[in-house]
């Protein structure tokens, strides 16, 4: 859908301005998709995040705020959302024998099962919603890339 069908609007202060409101609309709008799909699983998009970075490190753990350094949303709270994973045991808690102030955290059995099937959900949507073949998804990601440049 034409971004100007989807906002009901044709003006746009420049073609940077209409791009900016493009990516937040396609941003939004993968978002819902990847919620919806996940909810199936009884998770939230935060929730699988912090599940995909501790299985990227699995058997190791992680403290908290390694886990907030890689959150794709920074802004996500993220002692709640792993409070809410210890609820559903999918995460064990544990304090670290070197400080213990720090808390450590870990996928369970139930957690890595329930990230293999999530990880199917998103893969539905990824291969059903994105309509890019491989050379237009490396273009995209060049490009997004480039707007994040510093």
């Amino acid at each position: 859908m034409k971004l100007e069908e989807a906002i009901k609007s044709t003006r746009f202060g420049s073609m940077q301005e209409k791009a900016a409101i493009n990516l937040l609309h396609t941003g939004y709008w993968l978002k819902s998709n990847y919620c919806a799909k996940l909810k199936t699983e009884g998770l939230t998009l935060e929730q699988f995040n912090v599940l995909r970075i501790l299985k990227g490190k699995h058997p190791e753990r992680m403290n908290v705020k390694d886990i907030c350094s890689r959150m794709v949303e920074k802004s996500s709270n993220v002692p709640r959302i792993i409070d809410r994973l210890v609820i559903k045991n999918l995460v064990k808690r544990a304090t670290s024998k070197e400080d213990k102030r720090e808390t450590l955290i870990t996928l369970t059995d139930k957690g890595i099962e329930q990230l293999l099937r999530a990880n199917v959900l998103v893969a539905e949507v990824n291969d059903g919603m994105i309509g890019l073949n491989d050379d237009e998804a490396r273009m995209l990601n060049e490009l997004l890339e480039k707007l994040r440049a510093e």
